[in-house]
């Protein structure tokens, strides 16, 4: 049980390099995979799942392969027992229950007769016991859809499992459930992920960065701390080249000064001492050339002084992270953003709010966290409230002024442009260079922003997202936001909370990430659970000192 690639090498069709040369083995056990946006992870998954077609090289996996990955290829109207892959199966099954013995039927089953028993116990055991085979997905939440995918690769029985960001969208018991399941893994598993909690379960982290893999043995607290410790080195290390450089450039200047003095002293010495012209000329000549040398030596020093301070900024810095301001704008506090009252909504003819219908008012610049379990309808009132789905029944308005809206789906884009298209078509007022220089601070320079977006990865789909719905005009005065930090690197995780402390607009955010609202100044808390939308208390974690 493991993976090995060996010369791996993979350009997308535009000839950008992702990887050459790599080589890589991972071990039966538990591996993180950590890196920045855009670095590759997810397309190396992709080219060990045989998704994608290396240049050159080669992947070898030894035993069966499961492989979640970040963006879930299903359909709203599949069934679960679709997406589980069992629908042939059970369908079989029950024919044959009913009296039926055709021989296709005992094909479909195969050797797998407790085939109904193992989807129950799986399903059971990722939360999700509750859900018929036959409903269909567009009526489960975004971490219902993370469960489910889960649950039809651990039916596969693998003895190799990838996955790809497992935790987004996921409330914290389905979190939980999902720890519990890798927590008792005995083959080998390599894991994507943002999510510090669940990289502190594995064994090893291996850090992919520029084409290269660098392993650390433990997990992810122990691999945070040897890079802090790391990076405090070459800091120290880049000032002692700083230091060292002006020692050197001082002592150039000095050893220059007392050459020419040399020089003059020399010169009346021997004016004064009376000796013939062709004597003093070579005395002069010797004393240049010793002079010569000695400033060839000091500028030697000071060269190798400013390489290795280059090399010491190098190692030190950390070009890869976005810059991220949102737009300036200003709600009065006085204001009503968004009013509803008793709105009502159904799927499947299940209501999603209990009672006389869920009632909400925005005011002001409102920085909201909105809560609850997966499938309580949390994402469902975020479309109620941007007018992207109309209330069953219900009064709402909204106030004058844009609502920018970022989906958990990261469905706003089209995928057949490129980033600079889409910026330009959801900003058109801004100069051709405001926009570059924009999407710079969003990590997409140069080749990058004109990368079209269905190449773009989980983070960078994101992060071309965000730029496009918070920088549209005229700037938004509420946002809306699903499950921002899914796929998002640590570093551009606390941009974004830097970013949203300093809004001066009203937010209302969907997160199952609570270290993320306890930093963006959340000042009210909505639960919905049990289609009840309440008032409720800040969780003591999420609680600033």
């Amino acid at each position: 049980m493991s993976i090995v690639c060996t010369s791996l090498s993979f350009s997308w069709p535009d000839d950008t390099p992702v990887f050459d040369d790599l080589n890589v083995s991972v071990p039966g056990g538990r591996t993180g995979l950590v890196a920045a946006n855009g670095s590759g992870k997810s397309t190396l998954l992709r080219l060990i799942a045989g998704e994608l077609t290396p240049g050159g090289g080669s992947v070898v996996v030894d035993g069966v392969l499961g492989y979640l990955p970040q963006h879930l290829p299903f359909q709203a109207g599949q069934s679960v027992a679709e997406v589980l892959g069992v629908d042939r199966a059970l369908a079989a099954l029950h024919a044959i229950e009913s009296g039926d013995a055709a021989e296709e039927h005992f094909a479909a089953i195969g050797n797998d007769w407790d085939v109904e028993e193992r989807t129950r116990a799986e399903l059971d055991r990722l939360g999700l016991g509750g859900i018929a085979l036959d409903r269909r997905l567009g009526t489960l939440s975004g971490g219902q859809v993370v469960s489910l995918g889960l649950v039809a690769q651990l039916l596969k029985r693998p003895d190799v499992l990838l996955l790809d960001e497992p935790t987004n969208n996921l409330d914290g018991p389905a979190r939980d459930r999902l720890t519990e399941v890798l927590r008792g893994w005995t083959g080998c598993l390599l894991v994507v992920s943002h999510d510090r909690a669940l990289l502190d379960e594995m064994d090893r982290i291996a850090a992919l960065d520029h084409g290269e893999i660098r392993w650390y043995g433990g997990n992810f607290t122990a691999y945070a701390e040897t890079v802090r410790a790391g990076r405090e080195v070459a800091e120290r290390q880049v000032r002692n080249a700083e230091q060292n450089l002006k020692r050197q450039r001082r002592e150039m200047q000095q050893a220059r000064e007392r050459a020419a003095r040399r020089a003059s002293t020399a010169s009346r010495n021997l004016a004064d001492a009376g000796l013939a012209r062709i004597v003093a000329g070579g005395l002069e000549r010797e004393a240049q050339v010793s002079a010569a040398k000695t400033n060839e030596t000091h500028a030697n020093r000071v060269g190798d002084a400013k390489a290795r301070l280059d090399q010491a900024s190098r190692a030190a810095r950390q070009d890869d992270k976005i810059v991220l301001e949102l737009p300036e704008t200003m709600v009065p506090a006085g204001r009503t953003v968004f009013h509803g009252e008793r709105l009502l909504v159904s799927y499947d003819g299940k209501p999603v709010f209990s009672g006389g219908g869920a009632d909400l008012d925005i005011r002001g610049p409102e920085r909201i966290a909105l809560v609850g379990p997966n499938g309580a309808g949390k994402s469902t009132l975020l479309r109620l409230i941007n007018g992207d789905q109309a209330p069953d029944s219900g009064f709402l308005a909204r106030a004058e002024g844009r609502v920018a809206y970022l989906s958990q789906r990261l469905d706003l884009l089209d995928p057949s442009l490129t980033v600079a298209e889409s910026l330009a078509a959801w900003a058109s007022s801004l100069p051709d260079a405001e926009r570059m220089n924009l999407l710079a601070r969003f990590l997409f320079r140069g080749t990058r922003a004109h990368l079209p977006v269905r190449v773009l990865s989980g983070g960078e789909r994101l992060r071309a997202t965000l730029a496009c719905v918070l920088f549209g005009a005229p700037a938004p005065q509420l946002l809306l936001l699903d499950e921002p930090t899914n796929n998002l690197d640590l570093d551009s995780v606390g941009r974004l909370e830097a970013a949203l402390s300093a809004y001066r607009g009203a937010f209302v955010v969907v997160s199952h990430d609570e270290r993320f609202l306890a930093e963006i100044g959340v000042t009210r808390w909505l639960r919905l659970a049990g289609g009840r939308l309440a008032e409720t208390a800040a969780p003591v974690s999420t609680r600033r000192r």
